[in-house]
């Protein structure tokens, strides 16, 4: 045992942390809210409503759920690489003749298929495949991994805004689509697996551990549902919230980008101090921010000020996530990781197609946005209370230990 902690890592982990990052960029870029720009385009299109138009993102994200969960079983018995194509060519393909779709149904289908083949192999596979490259400072890699997805989520809506407006919503999502097939393919054939030595000496905290999986994996679930019901609000209708407000057109999307990039110092952030202070502190720490400053988009009533506050809430939400990611790995056996990962975050993705459509909703319902943000709070709190829970009772575990 000593021998191997000895060894020396790998230098190829790092190769595997950049690419995963740029694969979760594009690819949930795409999925998890890069429907945000076509939302007004598709509602003056179509006359649909919003809430229906939001549904359209929510039934990819409903795909990333029940998908992962097959994908990441897969990912546990085959290599990761070949699960990352597959992904891969389904993204790609529903982008393409998404761009061609012209009923409600059409979309639907097309982005639970692009979810469900697409995200779920591209997402829980490739974070638990990245942690498994690392025995210490797991949490710093999976911070910047999932960073790359902060980016990602940031620059797709923030281009298509513009795409839109020069070509059209159809060309747009054909360029999406052939720009998806030329970048995903390469950086898919770098998802090698872990050598088996750094796996067998990689651990989860002692006292994580010891909270049986019946217990950890359906708790951990309902606290993500939480989370991603809340932080699915600004990531859905910041756009139109400040087109509605302030009036402009795709430079909505600007605030979006800051604060999603504002988000990759978070993501890093909360991850180095998972490492240090342990992910499910870490975790609250984060969800307590994002929070706390959900309800203030609401109160924002000009372009100088959305610049400015989207980027503080951003860095806070930004660490959620990895609090998710890595709580997970630190909880879950270690055989299982993949699979562990899909289960929980299928609840996540249930939660942001949930807190997308309920924004549509409620807009509907009331013209204006603030029960929105404000349900977004208090799926926060709920998240926060059963986190804290979970804390509370890996410690007294491991003090009766």
């Amino acid at each position: 045992m000593s021998t191997m902690q000895a060894a020396p890592e790998p230098r190829y982990r790092w190769i595997v942390v950049i690419a995963a990052a740029l694969l979760l960029g594009i690819a949930m870029g795409m999925l998890v809210n890069g429907l945000s720009a076509f939302l007004v385009p598709l509602e003056m299109q179509f006359g649909w409503e919003r809430a229906d138009v939001a549904a359209i993102n929510s039934f990819g994200l409903i795909g990333i759920a029940l998908g992962g969960i097959v994908m990441g079983f897969l990912a546990d018995r085959m290599a990761t690489q070949t699960v990352c194509l597959i992904g891969a060519t389904s993204l790609s393909v529903a982008l393409l003749v998404a761009a061609h779709a012209q009923t409600l149904w059409q979309f639907y289908s097309l982005f639970f298929l692009a979810g469900a083949i697409g995200g779920g192999a591209l997402f829980a596979p490739v974070i638990a495949l990245v942690g498994g490259w690392f025995r210490t400072g797991a949490g710093l890699a999976i911070g910047i991994a999932s960073a790359g997805q902060a980016l990602g989520q940031g620059l797709v809506p923030y281009a298509a805004g513009y795409l839109i407006e020069v070509s059209g919503w159809q060309n747009a999502l054909t360029y999406l689509g052939v720009f998806s097939a030329l970048t995903l393919f390469p950086l898919s054939l770098l998802m090698r697996e872990a050598p088996k030595a750094p796996l067998a000496a990689a651990g989860a905290t002692k006292p994580a551990a010891r909270l049986p999986s019946w217990i950890v994996l359906p708790a951990l679930s309902i606290a993500v549902l939480g989370c991603c019901s809340a932080m699915a609000v600004p990531l859905m209708h910041l756009v139109p919230l400040i087109q509605g407000v302030c009036g402009v057109g795709a430079e909505a999307g600007g605030p979006l980008l800051v604060m999603l990039v504002a988000a990759i110092g978070g993501r890093i952030f909360f991850g180095r101090l998972a490492d240090i202070i342990g992910p499910l502190r870490a975790w609250m720490a984060a969800t307590a921010w994002q929070t706390v400053l959900m309800l203030g988009f609401v109160l924002v009533g000009t372009m100088e000020a959305f610049w400015l506050y989207a980027p503080l809430y951003g860095f806070g939400y930004g660490g959620v996530m990895t609090g998710v990611l890595i709580s997970v790995r630190a909880l879950a056996p270690e055989a299982r990781r993949a699979s562990a990962t899909g289960i929980v975050l299928a609840f996540g993705w249930m939660g942001h197609a949930f807190g997308g459509w309920q924004g549509g909703l409620s807009f509907d319902i009331t013209g204006a946005y603030f029960w929105a943000f404000a349900n977004a709070v208090m799926f926060g709190l709920v998240n926060l209370a059963i986190v804290g829970a979970i804390y509370l009772a890996t410690q007294r575990r491991a003090a009766a230990i």
